[in-house]
């Protein structure tokens, strides 16, 4: 359903909580709003308070930058007890949820789009909560608050991406509108509903085309004399990263951008979550040729596919550093989950399948609000039908596939 959300006659907050806005997240103890993440059920390394402030404090997401930080908290005296990470953005880069045709819309009609609210990690396409709340009636509450928070500001709508379902229910009874896209991640599950023993069982489970394509890819690699090192969290030197980042600015500029992230936001990250961070090096001559960055969340057993970056063109490199290793790595370490990030139905032949993720909108236009109601009805359709034809090209033998 792509309705607008209306409230639900139901009192949004039993306490009369304090809103204050939050420009640097300095302002807030790392404990009180990371209290706030350990509530959540299937919690997220991206929304912590280290992950978040290296954003602002390194540069990265900045007024500069097109990110304004005006994070909403909830108050009952001294206690935090909601918070999202909310930002007044200039333009829609780093988003990964394009909503270009209706800034595009807003001009033709003589009005402005931007600035525009966002709940959102910047630059991270990652689904996770976006109301951290202590309780439902908390969650609610800042739901509620948003709107009003928009229209003072002058803001022309507020946009919250990549959400759980527990903060759509609340921001949807609020007035925002659900709209759905489709990312691809990889699950560490046989037919028997157990994790892999291996890289070679897992490419058993596929089907004899896929398998074989993959066997080819790596073939090419290996025979380029490339091999392959890890490292992680504290393990990770200054070298390491410096190394990384070289790669990493090398992909965007070949494609004619400066990078969004800037040293010093690694760095930070580092320094204060190391545990977040697993790199993979390829070398050639004993000389590191390639990188690629993986994101972690070790008590979950998840990792994501983030950064990578090569300095010399290696026939199916990027394949090898961003999907093979990464998923030998998950099966050798019992993680369960991959996922790929924004966009790339190339996935699927390394069997990161279809999964629907979830964005909330809502527009002070009421007209716009309208238009862009009945178009989310129409692309929703799109999507399941999209969906559905995806599964029909699942690369997992029918008889190798988990059931659902």
């Amino acid at each position: 359903m792509h309705r607008r959300g209306r409230a639900r006659g139901r009192r949004v907050a039993e306490i009369d909580y304090v809103t204050r806005v939050v420009t640097d997240l300095a302002e807030v103890a790392p404990a009180a709003w990371d209290g706030l993440v350990a509530l959540d059920a299937d919690p997220s390394p991206f929304v912590r308070h280290a992950w978040l402030h290296a954003l602002q404090s390194s540069g990265s997401a900045v007024a500069d930058t097109g990110w304004t930080a005006a994070h909403l908290t909830l108050w009952d005296g001294d206690t935090l007890c909601a918070a999202c990470p909310l930002y007044e953005k200039a333009h829609s880069y780093g988003e990964y949820v394009f909503d270009w045709a209706w800034a595009n819309a807003y001009a033709q009609h003589g009005l402005d789009y931007y600035p525009k609210g966002l709940i959102a990690v910047p630059f991270t396409p990652v689904p996770g909560s976006r109301l951290l709340a202590r309780d439902a009636g908390a969650r609610r509450a800042l739901a509620a608050r948003l709107p009003g928070w928009a229209r003072a500001r002058g803001l022309s709508s507020v946009h919250a991406l990549f959400a759980r379902d527990d903060d759509a229910d609340a921001l949807e009874a609020a007035g925002f509108m659900r709209r759905h896209t489709v990312q691809f991640h990889w699950t560490n599950a046989s037919a028997q509903g157990t994790p892999w023993p291996s890289f070679d069982a897992f490419l058993a489970d596929l089907q004899q085309d896929k398998r074989k394509k993959i066997r080819q890819e790596r073939r090419k690699v290996a025979e380029a004399g490339v091999s392959f090192r890890w490292v992680r969290g504290a393990s990770i030197t200054p070298q390491d990263l410096a190394f990384f980042y070289r790669c990493y600015e090398r992909t965007y500029l070949e494609h004619g951008n400066a990078p969004y992230l800037t040293p010093a936001f690694f760095e930070a990250v580092h320094r204060l979550q190391p545990e977040s961070l697993l790199l993979f090096f390829a070398e050639r001559d004993g000389r590191p040729v390639a990188s690629s960055l993986i994101g972690l969340d070790a008590a979950r057993g998840v990792a994501y596919g983030r950064y990578w970056g090569a300095l010399e063109r290696v026939d199916c490199l990027h394949f090898e550093a961003c999907y093979y290793q990464p998923l030998a790595w998950c099966i050798a370490h019992g993680f369960h989950r991959f996922e790929g990030g924004a966009q790339g139905e190339h996935k699927m032949a390394r069997a990161l399948l279809p999964v629907k993720t979830t964005s909330l909108h809502w527009l002070a236009h009421p007209s716009f609000a309208d238009a862009v109601d009945r178009f989310l009805a129409r692309e929703g359709a799109g999507v399941e039908a999209y969906l559905e034809h995806l599964d029909h090209r699942n690369p997992l033998r029918r008889e190798a596939t988990p059931s659902r």
